[in-house]
């Protein structure tokens, strides 16, 4: 099984695996955000030979999506040698849903540099197992295999990984297999039983300072809510190495 089949040089159609969390009958974004990484990358790969890295993915959701087929543009915003700012728009009936504008650079040799003070998680082999779909309904919760600390509310240190394929038949990045599976933060350090309390995430954005590596997925998880309807899901983000980049999210609470 898959997330998405190519049914069209630039159109994505979904499988039931994508069903969302707050409503089954549309698009969990997670995996949506994946194909947006995978199509920046295969445009960057039409164009360059040189292989500048991916270390910002900005995305914008603007409105919820059924479980229909998306079309993706993309769209060099800013050419260069050594950055460039890159832009993919995903659509549904001709209308923008999604947003990504992803910042690419040229990689230099600083591994006599390399460091962070972000605090190394448990290993996935420490972590119990935790059935997901206790919380969550929906097509994409159900297709993930996920361990977790539950460290009080709105706090949690989780690993994930799935065994399906972002795109059908096609060879898909780390990194956008990682991207795939990143808007799963904003449901696994809950300060309140979503069930009560709606907390939605607008945009997800994701600074990287070395690329991910293959095997689990590593999320230390922080969830802040405000007084008057705001909130944000902050979370370092882990492969098996360590820490290699950060994600947050823009939440809207509403109970």
């Amino acid at each position: 099984m898959t997330y998405w089949h190519r049914t069209g040089p630039q159109t994505f159609t979904p499988t039931s695996h994508v069903g969302g969390a707050w409503d089954p009958g549309t698009q969990h974004i997670s995996t949506l955000l994946g194909v947006l990484a995978h199509e920046v990358e295969r445009d960057r790969d039409s164009r360059r030979e040189d292989g500048l890295q991916v270390t910002r993915f900005s995305y914008d959701i603007l409105g919820t999506i059924p479980l229909e087929p998306v079309d993706v543009e993309v769209t060099v915003l800013r050419a260069g040698r050594t950055i460039e700012l890159v832009e993919a728009r995903a659509s549904h009936g001709g209308r923008p849903v999604v947003l990504l504008r992803a910042w690419l650079t040229t990689a230099y040799p600083t591994a006599e540099l390399e460091g962070t003070h972000h605090a190394p998680m448990p290993a996935p082999d420490d972590v119990p197992v935790w059935d997901m779909t206790s919380l969550w309904p929906g097509g994409f919760i159900a297709s993930v295999e996920v361990r977790r600390h539950h460290l009080g509310p709105g706090r949690a240190q989780t690993w994930v990984r799935t065994p399906h394929p972002i795109v059908a038949d096609e060879e898909v990045s780390r990194l956008a297999q990682v991207a795939g599976l990143l808007d799963i933060t904003n449901g696994v350090a809950v300060r309140v039983d979503p069930k009560a309390v709606a907390f939605p995430n607008l945009d997800l954005t994701a600074h990287l300072f070395r690329a991910p590596v293959q095997g689990w997925l590593g999320l230390d998880t922080t969830v802040s809510f405000g007084p008057d309807g705001a909130g944000v899901t902050t979370t370092v983000l882990h492969d098996e190495k360590g820490a290699f980049g950060i994600s947050t999210q823009c939440l809207t609470v509403r109970p």
